[in-house]
Formats: structure tokens, C-alpha cells, sequence
């Protein structure tokens, strides 16, 4: 902490508030206070008519998460119901800061984490706040296993996916709850081309979110019909830009034959299945340590 701010704190009469800052995974950020003016530092606005709050933190010198609880009011001006429906503010990163507010340049920030599960209702709202160490509860290591663990395009695969033939922009034709996209025809791309891939809103309301395809299919009538595995949370209207990314189902020959990227390969196709594990010797024949086959 500041010499000067640990000072002021000391001091008997303080001038502090509470400021906190939301930046979204799209890179949105939003600055909020419960100071009754604005504050401005780093480059952020905190603004004092969006009613946040939050509850005491609690934190430890061990391993333990740290954690709290923002509460806000639903405006235009501030986070919208429509931004949490879909889904715009998991895992956002959350700093909060103590502040003298005659002085903004004495601060101290309080709490870097993330935020978690989100309750909305009556106009209001009720963020989880978890701090940097809930990310230790997560399995991390490498898997070995047949498929391979790589994301199409992830720097483990480096495959660029928009390479010409693998992606293409559409715009929305005929949409079903957010979940099924249909066209007259996507010339070029055979049927369940798309099927795991992802599909992206480029502009309109919607714009930013994403879903897995979960089939690329043709009709009964003809048409190209997409469908994605869970309805993206925003409204959509024709005309609205669509980029879809070709899929992969991990294993080794479409890495191969469809991406031509098998130096990338992450998978072990060789790895002895289950079936290997759970063999026991046999009466009926001899047990030399040669092939089972």
C-alpha cells in the first residue's frame, strides 16, 4: 500500500470509496463507484449512478479463494439484462479498488478475480465475485488419450482457420430460437462440413457470440440447415453477418486428409484402448508375448 494512502487511513478522517472495474472477455469495460460523483483513473470512468455495491471481502494469506458479492441496478447506462442473458459478462475480470477521493492517486486495489455465477431479478442483479485462486481448482496437465486435445485453430493446433475452403460469411437467412440457421444453399461446402465447428455472429445485436455446430445437414425442401448444440442468447435478425468455421471430430485421418495438418496432431493414436488393458491370458492358445491377433 501507498505510504501516503496508509497515511490518510491512519489519520483518523478519511475520504475513501470503493471503485470497481468489469472488463468483459470482448474487451467492454465498465467502471463503477459508490462515491455520489465520477472518478476517473487508469484510464477508466467510474461511474457513481449505477447503484453497485458489494458485500464484505473475505480473504486469506493461504490458498483459500477469495471471494465477495457485487450487486448492481439493471440500466442502459450501466450493465444490461440483456448483456447477462447473454452471457457477455462470464468470466469477466473484476479489479476493486479503496480510494481517496479527494485524491485518486492514493488508492489500493483490493481484489483481482473474476466473476462467477450471476442472479438477476426485480430490475437487479447479483454477481459472485471469485478471486484469482479459484483458477487452482481447475485440472490442468496434459491428457493422454486417442483423440486429439487441441481447438481447431488454437496455438496447439495452428491451423488457420481462414484458410480459403474452411470458413465462410453468411447472412442470416431463416433462424429458429438462435439455434437453427437455414439457406438456400452453401455452394462449395458438402454436407457436414460444419458439423462441430463454430459458428460466429459477426454484427447486429448478437454480435460477438458464438455456438458449437452440432450437424451441418440438407432438408427434406433442400435447404442447408444448420444447428447448434445450445441457441445463442441474443436476438438475431436477416441480414445479421454469420461466420462459420469448418469442424473436426479430433481424430487422426481428419487431421490428415480434410486439414492436411497432422505435424499438429495432439492426440496418441496408437495408446492401447480399454479392451487391451482388461485382456487376460487365454487356455486355448500359447502365451508367447506375440501378437494377440
Amino acid at each position: 500500500m501507498d505510504a501516503g494512502f496508509r497515511a490518510h487511513l491512519e489519520g483518523g478522517m478519511t475520504t475513501v470509496c470503493r471503485c470497481w472495474a468489469v472488463t468483459r472477455l470482448d474487451g467492454v469495460e465498465y467502471g463503477f463507484t459508490d462515491h455520489d460523483r465520477d472518478l476517473a483513473f487508469e484510464g477508466i470512468t467510474f461511474k457513481a449512478d449505477t447503484g453497485l455495491t458489494a458485500r464484505a471481502l473475505q480473504q486469506g494469506t493461504g490458498l483459500a479463494v477469495d471471494n465477495t458479492e457485487a450487486m448492481g441496478v439493471l440500466s442502459d447506462a450501466a450493465i444490461r439484462e440483456e448483456d447477462i442473458e447473454a452471457g457477455r459478462l462470464d468470466g469477466a475480470e473484476v479489479r476493486a479498488w479503496l480510494v481517496n477521493w479527494t485524491d485518486v492517486v492514493q488508492r489500493h486495489l483490493q481484489f483481482r478475480g473474476s466473476i462467477g455465477e450471476i442472479r438477476r431479478g426485480g430490475g437487479a442483479f447479483h454477481a459472485e465475485l471469485r478471486g484469482l485462486t479459484e483458477k487452482l481448482n481447475r485440472t490442468l496437465g496434459r491428457v493422454y488419450q486417442k483423440p486429439c486435445t487441441a481447438v481447431l485453430g488454437d496455438a496447439a493446433c495452428r491451423f488457420d482457420t481462414s484458410a480459403a475452403g474452411y470458413s465462410v460469411t453468411v447472412a442470416v437467412g431463416i433462424a429458429e430460437q438462435g439455434r437453427i440457421f437455414r439457406w438456400t444453399d452453401l455452394a462449395g461446402f458438402e454436407p457436414g462440413w460444419f458439423t462441430r465447428g463454430r459458428l460466429m455472429v459477426l454484427t447486429g445485436a448478437a454480435a460477438g457470440l458464438s455456438g458449437i455446430v452440432k450437424a451441418d445437414r440438407v432438408t427434406e425442401t433442400g435447404q442447408r440447415e444448420i444447428e447448434l448444440w445450445e441457441a445463442l442468447r441474443g436476438a438475431m435478425l436477416p441480414g445479421d453477418l454469420l461466420r462459420l468455421e469448418a469442424g473436426c471430430d479430433k481424430r487422426m485421418e481428419t487431421c490428415r486428409l480434410k486439414f492436411s495438418n497432422l505435424l499438429n496432431f495432439q492426440g496418441f493414436p496408437d495408446i492401447p484402448g480399454e479392451d487391451w488393458v482388461m485382456a487376460v491370458p487365454k487356455r486355448a492358445a500359447a502365451n508367447t508375448g506375440g501378437s494377440r491377433r
